[in-house]
Order: structure tokens, then sequence, then C-alpha cells
């Protein structure tokens, strides 16, 4: 394996493999990591998929591998065990230890169909326990078929089955009791109805013979349906902020899956998902055919990004841009690379750049300085993507979070739609020179309001201080200097001490409490990822009047 990839598939079944066809054939590098445990192995064939009918689920695999394989993919045999956001993408790690990174991930983990609790069921599902009959009902026409009610879908089910056979039987088992009309379809497409709970599997030379009830009494049977429980395996969704919903089916529970839009996107942003992960009921074809949808998406908004930074290095070498621009958290002053850009256009191609620029925790300085705060409004000035805002939000606050960049804000709103804390956000785009979020606020933070274009940082900070309710607070966090790893820095750029932005605020006498003004050091890592340092300075103040 190599260490980076365009995208990682996790699931090599037909659709983590159509996916990779397809992203390989897009000339995309590709890694699929497969446990090589499909979830229809115990099945004879795989059926419904054309040109490859009765084909052993086994052998489509291994044939979909070469394909890959053929187009240049890797694949790994192991099972993901951890996956998470790190600065340039995705961080996988396997089971053996080792780790990848890609810009974008693919689930296509499937699903694991939960039994009930009957002897002898799991030992032959797949083979005489079936849970399709579109997949195995051919195999067992006109065979004595029972099926097993285990939820409000089982009359449905057996109703289904008469498709295949005349004689089909439906065991209660724990089953709701069918009203008089459902009893009535039974009887009408002569569905036998057996009372009682199923208490084991009658095997005769590994084959099913029949059902013995938990009285004793054996009913003969060839073939038992059951509707598992279909539950999307969610291993690697904790580590990327992924949840789970419930799936439906006539309007009851079926089983649970993986939310995502039409194109297979999450609201996690470059993470997508196919196959049963998706949706519970999709076959092997259509699953196979929906991760070319999916994986052409993928494809699709890789080109957008390499396009972004495609269009930034343009504006770079004509000097439209003023010559390569720094990581955004050195900016200390005001135009110190002469960008012409117009500032909204600067920051949205800044974070047009990558899928996600800042590490996706809150500021430590407003994590130590707002801990103890009760909460109550505040305002986000410069929020980025969001993470100040939503640490606030989970504690309680109603916040407004304000920004230049539409980018940064709608990748804000997607990662506060995953936190769960959306209700309690105000994404606001606002050019803070020229306008200004409305209200009156409880906490107003101004965390690292630095910029290589024009920015009028006294002008802000002042409507910033006009914005604090009496006895709110005001914090304003900024660099006290340039980064250890910044050799040769700008000449002419002054970084404002505590006391000069204090100054800058023009206030009043007997205005303002003074809680904190002070320099600080932390450590932050250069952008080669070593460890570096830099300084940084503090203004807390607690409005009196």
């Amino acid at each position: 394996m190599n260490a980076k990839y365009d995208v990682v598939v996790v699931g090599g079944g037909a659709a983590g493999l159509s996916g990779a066809l397809t992203l390989g054939r897009a000339r995309r590098k590709v890694l699929v990591i497969d446990a090589g445990e499909p979830r229809n192995a115990p099945a004879a064939g795989v059926h419904t998929y054309l040109t490859r009918e009765g084909m052993p689920p086994r052998e489509l695999l291994a044939a979909g591998r070469e394909e890959v394989i053929g187009y240049g993919g890797e694949i790994v045999t192991g099972a993901a065990v951890a996956a998470e956001r790190v600065e340039d993408g995705f961080r996988v790690v396997l089971d053996d230890g080792s780790a990848v990174v890609a810009d974008r991930l693919l689930l296509a983990t499937g699903l694991v169909d939960e039994l009930p609790d009957v002897p002898g069921l799991a030992e032959r599902f797949g083979r005489d326990v079936l849970h399709c009959p579109y997949c195995h009902g051919w195999e067992v026409r006109d065979q004595a078929i029972g099926v097993l009610a285990i939820g409000p879908l089982a009359v449905h089910q057996a109703l289904l089955w008469t498709q295949w056979s005349e004689d089909v039987t439906l065991f209660l088992h724990t089953g709701p009791e069918p009203d008089a009309d459902q009893r009535e379809q039974l009887a009408a497409r002569g569905v036998t109805v057996v009372e009682g709970q199923v208490a084991e599997l009658e095997v005769r030379e590994d084959r099913l013979a029949g059902v013995r009830l938990a009285d004793g009494t054996v009913v003969a049977c060839q073939a038992l349906a059951v509707a598992t429980r279909l539950t999307a395996r969610t291993d690697l969704l904790a580590g990327l902020g992924l949840k789970t919903e419930d799936q439906e089916m006539a309007g009851h529970v079926i089983g649970t899956r993986i939310p995502a839009d039409a194109t297979g996107a999450t609201n996690v942003p470059g993470v997508w998902v196919v196959g049963n992960a998706a949706n519970v009921t999709d076959q092997v074809i259509v699953a196979a055919a929906s991760a070319v949808r999916v994986a052409a998406a993928i494809n699709m908004d890789l080109i957008m990004e390499e396009t972004r930074r495609a269009v930034t290095a343009r504006r770079t070498s004509t000097g439209h841009a003023g010559g390569p621009h720094r990581h955004a958290e050195s900016h200390g002053g005001t135009g110190w690379h002469g960008v012409s850009l117009p500032p909204e256009e600067f920051w949205d191609a800044f974070y047009g750049e990558k899928s996600q620029v800042w590490s996706g925790n809150p500021n430590a300085a407003l994590v130590r300085e707002a801990a103890d705060l009760a909460p109550g409004r505040a305002l986000d000035l410069g929020c980025g993507e969001g993470a100040d805002a939503i640490w606030l939000a989970r504690r309680g606050w109603q916040v407004t979070a304000a920004d230049i960049s539409r980018v940064a804000l709608d990748r804000a709103a997607e990662h506060a739609r995953a936190a769960e804390v959306a209700d309690r956000i105000d994404w606001q785009r606002h050019d803070l020179d020229k306008s200004f979020p409305e209200g009156s606020y409880d906490l107003v933070s101004a965390c690292y309001l630095h910029a290589p274009t024009d920015l009028p940082r006294e002008k802000i900070l002042r409507a910033a201080a006009a914005a604090v309710a009496p006895g709110g607070m005001l914090l304003v966090v900024g660099h006290a200097g340039w980064p250890s790893w910044e050799h040769n820095p700008p000449e002419g750029v002054h970084f404002p001490t505590p006391q000069e932005v204090l100054d800058s605020l023009e206030p009043a006498a007997g205005e303002w409490e003074v809680l904190r003004s002070e320099e600080f050091e932390r450590t932050q890592n250069t952008p080669d990822g070593e460890p570096g340092a830099r300084k940084d300075n503090v203004l807390k103040l607690r409005k009196l009047v």
C-alpha cells in the first residue's frame, strides 16, 4: 500500500468493487480494503444479475477484483478498524496496525443480518434458510416453504412467497396475531397458519426437513423464509462523526442505514456511502449499479477541488494573488502579500483548496476563557469552518456565527448538522468591513482576526465591542508574532498587543473591566507536520454599562 490515495473504498463487495472500478477508469488512485467475508458467501449463486446469473458469490468478487486491479486499483485484505478526519484528508487504520490516508472515503461496508434466536437457524442461513424470494425463490420453487413471523410484515412476506410455491406455511412464532382481513387473505392464497413458537429446526442429511414447535410438533418444510433485521455496520462511524438512521418499509422499521443524499454523500464532507450500508434492500446488481453513480459524484467532487486549487495557482503565477499565500493562521497583519483579489474571492479560494482546513477543534483560548460562562447569546466573528460556534452551541449557547466565505459557512453548517446543534447556530455571511451582525450578545468572540487582505481590524473590533450587552464578555485572541518556522517574515507587519487592542476600542472610563490581558505561548505543527511554537495574546473584557 501507498501512504496516500485519492479514494479509499472500505468494503470489497459488489458495491465497493464497482465504485473502485469506476474510479480506476477515471484514473484515480484507489485502494479497496476488504476483510474477505462477503455477506452472501453461504449462497450457492448470485441471482438477478444480468450476464452473471447463478455465478458463485466469491467467483463474482474475484472477477471484480481482477478488473479493478487491471485499471490500476489496489486491493488489500484486512479489516478497517478505525477512520478519522486528519488535516490532509481521512486516515484509515487496518487491523494489522497499518494506516493509509485518502482525500475521500467511500463506505461500502454492507450490513449484518440479525437473525431470531432459533437453534439451527444461523447455520443454515443462505442455504435453505432464506431472506429474499427474488434472490432464492426460483431455487426452492414448488417446495414446502415456511415463513417465520418475527414482525408486522410477516403476512406480506407469506403472501409474496406464494408466487413461488402453493405450499406456504406461516409460523406465527413471535410475530403479531394477524387480523381478520389478513387471515382472509392468507386463506384465499392457501397459506397455512401455525400457532405457537418455533423451538428449533429439523435437519436430515444436511438438509432442512422441518420446523419443531415448542410443544414438540414437527411441521415439514424444505425451505424457511425469515425477514432478518438488516443493520448497517457501524465500526467506523464514530470516528467520522456519522450515525445510522432507521429504514422503514410500509411504515415499519426493517433495519438501519447510513443516511446520504441521492449522490451517496453523507453529512460529513468527503465521505460517501453505497450499497447495503446506504439502502438495506438493494440486491447485488442494484448495489453495483448505484456505486457507478456514487463514484462519478466522488470524481466530480475531486475535480472541483482540484480546479479550485488550479485557479488559485494560476492567479498566483500570473500575479493576481500576489505570490504564494501562507497557512491562514500565519497571517498577522494587513496586505503583506499584496493580495489584489476581493476578500470574499480570496477566502473562498483559501477554503476551497482542501476539504477541511482546520483541525475541527475549538480554539484553546476560547475553551479556557468561556468554559465557566453561563450560556446565553454568543457572536463568533470569523467563524471559518465552525469549530468555535459548534463548541459553544454544545454548551447551550445560542450562536450567531459570521464569516466572509460562503464556502466556509456551508462547510460549517454541515459540521453543525453532524454535531446535532444546527438549530442553535445562525450562520451569516458578512464582510465585516461593510456589514455586521445585528443585535447584542452576552459573549462576542474574535479569535485570530488576521488576514493577508486589507482588513480594518480596529474598526471591526470597535463594532464587536458595541455588540456586547451590559454584563457581557468581549474576547479578543490574536497572534503576538510570527511562528517559529517563519524565518523570513514580511517586513512592516505589526502584531497589536492586548493594551493596543484595548486602546483601539476607545473605551470610556468605567465602561469595561479587564479580566485578562496577557501573552502566552503554544505549540503548533509547522506546515510540514513538525512541532513548532508561536506566541499569541488574549484580551478578555466585561462590559459594565
